[in-house]
């Protein structure tokens, strides 16, 4: 919520998600979302301001090669408007720095019936008036600089925000207020309305795993500084590049634009620029190549007088200049018309504006998590989530400076390092997967997924088959399948499945024979999203490639694979990963991911490339992400955790993934049935837990069993996926035997509480079912008048008396956040207003 509020604040619109991945994926997503509201036939141009970053331009570009959508970049002084135009994205300020009116233009675009996109820099807009002020109906960016390190690309958490009435298309999650049973506030995911596991094929996004973690850290570091802290920090940065460039007019030089905020391009001459960067080098300086006669330099907040010194020694021939920075600094004034300063305030709320001390903030910070119930408390038994342990020693390297702070478009000759770790893990994952080749850029599993059916359309094209595009897609798959499938532009048909959970072969057989024309792709996931093996998989590929297409394995549930058996051998033809769930990099709450994508050998020169950074051949299909390593900086904890384990390690560990799966499934299935289970009578890696047996004779649904299971201290199980009314159970290997057997004795004990409802023994309506979770403050409340004890209520276990877990809220009232939807930071008061209207 602090994060939305910020973004909201910053930008002066209304609605701000959650995060997104980056910031061309939040380009990307705008332009989709921008087609929803105004596309049609004839409607299906999408102007692109030349002034843009380049990194954003190709993504946007790779996501509207598929789609029907035509791109057209230009300058934005040039873009001809018609009623061919749904939308543009203009750059602010502009990618080389300039700040750049567009008022006329906004007027002019919105004048053609179409919306427009700003991709701002969040820093800037606490100086410069805000895209919201002057017409954008969609504000896009990175919030990087927000305290989180460059990370050579990754993972930074984009933003994503617009007006009211285009709420219901946003795409990702958006965190609202609500209220609990008690008529406390209480915060609950208010929309997602364009999420793939709701929509399906028809979902406009795909997006899954966000930026979570990241987006925490950015708003922490706008809860720390405020406003006020915000301000200086932006001052000085300005203040930096205003000295910058009046010491380089000094100079001689020709500074290009007379408006920036912290970029300034300067015209060197073409004889100069390489001398020039070669000597900012030779200082540890990297400057960019605008063209071959103008050089970009961009300052942060971690600028100094002596990089100042060393920048215009570098532009004076490797010599002092005969003034210093002190004197350029004092003769500065704002290097940007004041018809650009912001007047409006932001970040007003509490929040921002008291934690403004260490201690305070470290106690701010501790009372937020001692709130999450996470893996130091107990087993987070998330079914296709995969929940392991995040190993210290696999985490540790992301704070090292080697991989922290190196810019994602450094020289390649100045990240061997990196190199290094990217071809070991490409290597390692090549032999874990059976592929050829694997591409690191994909920062999500839904990005992996889109980015291997993008190398699967690009394949067929090179064949002179672009028409193959029907994707045959199973009942049970993970939403995010057919979303993706519609995203790179395929039909979706679904295959039925068999009463145990498997693929219907013969339905899969005559589809595919049916549409053996058109047929581009299966996606299928292994073991299936139902916890078991698919027996015929090896049929089913076979299946699919008689008829011309391509088996796309969803490598969600790697972690029954490892070591065992291989994607490629099975016959699968591209494969992303899950280095979040089966490869340790952590994501609770949201992210970061990364979904790297292995290829068999015919698909190699179709992986995604990169505009900035040439990848080696692989420049068919264009960028995915921002980066071209994706969330570079987080790969390490998947380099560390596979160099760690070693072969017989992964293996082990997979061993007892699924050996921890069956246990807990042949506990609980006296008490709630196992639905899925394979020939033999066992399951992979997790179990589907049938619920619905209880609900006609107690009235208790699986939501009840969820809440309750809190009391218990655990996390539920994944709720109605992919089956309605049951529970998804994965504990993965890092679980021991006690905690297995603490989670059993709490369902199990849940169900002996079901049986009291049907026998009459407690109320079907007032019971510890219907009433969890059961918070401190109504367990220690004056008044008690339930026909349970209080000790029930709250200390069911013997092991919650040892250590006692308390959720922060009381039941949300769903309906009540659906009826006021409340997206940012309230007021104080309209706590007390949410007490005062449920009394």
């Amino acid at each position: 919520l602090n994060f939305q509020t910020m973004v909201s604040d910053l930008v002066a619109l209304p609605i701000a998600n959650a995060s997104l991945l980056d910031e061309g994926t939040a380009a990307a997503e705008a332009m989709t979302m921008s087609y929803a509201l105004k596309g049609k036939p004839g409607k299906e141009v999408f102007l692109v301001a030349s002034e843009c970053h380049p990194q954003t331009i190709d993504v946007v570009k790779t996501r509207a090669s598929v789609r029907g959508i035509d791109v057209k970049v230009a300058s934005y002084a040039d873009f001809r408007l018609g009623p061919e135009v749904f939308g543009a994205l203009v750059q602010y300020p502009a990618s080389d720095g300039a700040v750049i009116d567009y008022t006329k233009t906004v007027e002019q675009i919105h004048g053609a019936d179409a919306l427009v996109t700003v991709a701002a820099d969040l820093l800037s807009l606490v100086l410069l008036t805000p895209p919201g002020e002057w017409g954008a109906d969609i504000v896009v960016g990175n919030t990087q600089r927000f305290g989180v390190p460059l990370g050579y690309g990754g993972p930074h958490a984009a933003y994503f925000a617009t007006r009211d009435e285009f709420k219901r298309h946003i795409p990702g999650r958006i965190i609202g207020v609500s209220r609990d049973a008690d008529g406390k506030p209480a915060l609950r995911m208010a929309l997602q309305t364009r999420e793939q596991h709701i929509r399906r094929e028809k979902a406009t996004s795909n997006v899954c795993t966000a930026q979570v973690l990241l987006a925490v850290v950015a708003s922490m570091y706008a809860v720390y500084h405020g406003p006020q802290g915000l301000t200086r920090i932006a001052r000085r940065v300005h203040g930096f590049a205003a000295a910058l460039s009046e010491g380089l007019r000094r100079l001689g030089y020709t500074i290009v634009h007379d408006d920036f905020f912290d970029t300034i391009r300067v015209a060197v001459g073409k004889r100069n620029s390489h001398k020039i960067v070669d000597e900012a080098q030779s200082r540890r300086i990297n400057v960019r190549f605008m063209d071959d006669r103008t050089i970009v330099i961009a300052l942060d907040e971690t600028v100094t007088n002596a990089d100042i010194e060393n920048l215009l020694a570098a532009f004076n021939g490797g010599k002092n200049p005969d003034f210093g920075v002190e004197d350029l600094a004092m003769g500065s004034d704002t290097r940007y018309d004041e018809r650009f300063n912001r007047t409006t305030p932001f970040l007003t709320h509490p929040v921002f504006n008291k934690h403004h001390a260490e201690t305070e903030m470290l106690r701010y910070m501790n009372r937020l998590q001692s709130r999450d119930l996470s893996l130091v408390h107990s087993m987070i038994p998330l079914g296709s989530c995969t929940m392991k342990l995040n190993a210290t020693a696999e985490m540790m390297p992301i704070t090292w400076p080697g991989y922290a702070k190196i810019h994602p478009f450094a020289p390649l000759d100045q990240t061997d390092g990196y190199r290094q770790l990217f071809d070991e893990l490409e290597s390692a994952l090549s032999e874990i997967t059976g592929f050829v080749a694997v591409s690191l850029q994909p920062n999500a599993g839904s990005q992996g997924e889109f980015a291997g059916l993008l190398v699967i359309h690009a394949y067929h094209v090179s064949r002179n088959e672009g028409h193959r595009n029907v994707c045959l897609i199973p009942q049970s798959a993970h939403g995010t399948n057919p979303a993706s499938a519609v995203m790179a532009g395929m039909r979706v048909v679904v295959v039925k499945t068999d009463e145990r959970g498997n693929i219907d072969v013969a339905d899969l057989r005559a589809k595919a024979e049916e549409h053996a024309l058109h047929l581009a792709a299966l996606m299928v996931t292994y073991p299936s999203t139902h916890g078991v093996f698919e027996e015929s998989i090896v049929e089913i590929c076979d299946i699919v490639h008689k008829y011309g297409g391509q088996v796309y394995m969803d490598g969600a549930n790697m972690n029954a694979m490892v070591g065992l058996c291989r994607p490629a051998d099975i016959g699968a033809d591209v494969c992303h990963l899950n280095l979040h769930k089966t490869f340790c990099i952590p994501h609770g709450g949201g992210g970061p991911g990364m979904g790297p994508i292995g290829v068999a050998k015919h698909l190699v020169r179709f992986l995604p490339g990169h505009p900035v950074v040439r990848l080696d051949g692989r420049d068919e299909v264009g960028a995915v992400s921002a980066a071209p390593w994706g969330s570079a900086s987080i790969l390490p904890i998947s380099h560390a955790y596979i160099k760690l384990m070693g072969g017989d390690g992964l293996e082990y560990a997979t061993k007892i993934a699924i050996l921890n799966a069956n246990y807990i499934a042949k506990r609980l299935d006296p008490h709630f049935p196992v639905l899925y289970k394979g020939a033999h009578g066992t399951v992979a890696h997790e179990c589907i837990v049938d619920t619905r047996v209880v609900k006609q004779a107690s009235g208790v649904d699986v939501e009840d069993i969820a809440k309750r299971l809190m009391d218990y201290g655990f996390h539920a199980p994944t709720v109605s996926f992919p089956v309605p009314g049951t529970l998804m159970i994965e504990p993965t290997e890092s679980e021991p035997k006690d905690e297995l057997d603490r989670f059993c004795d709490a369902m199990i004990s849940i169900r002996e509480e079901i049986r009291e409802i049907e026998s009459g023994e407690a109320d079907r309506q007032d019971n510890v079912l219907k009433n969890a979770p059961h918070p401190v403050g109504r367990v220690t409340s004056s008044t008690w008048t339930h026909p349970y004890t209080r000790e029930r209520a709250a200390f069911p276990a013997p092991w919650t008396k040892e250590f006692k877990f308390w959720p922060a809220v009381a039941r949300v009232e769903s309906a009540y956040g659906d009826r006021n939807l409340i997206c940012s930071c309230p007021p104080a008061d309209a706590y007390a207003e949410v007490e005062a209207a449920s009394s």
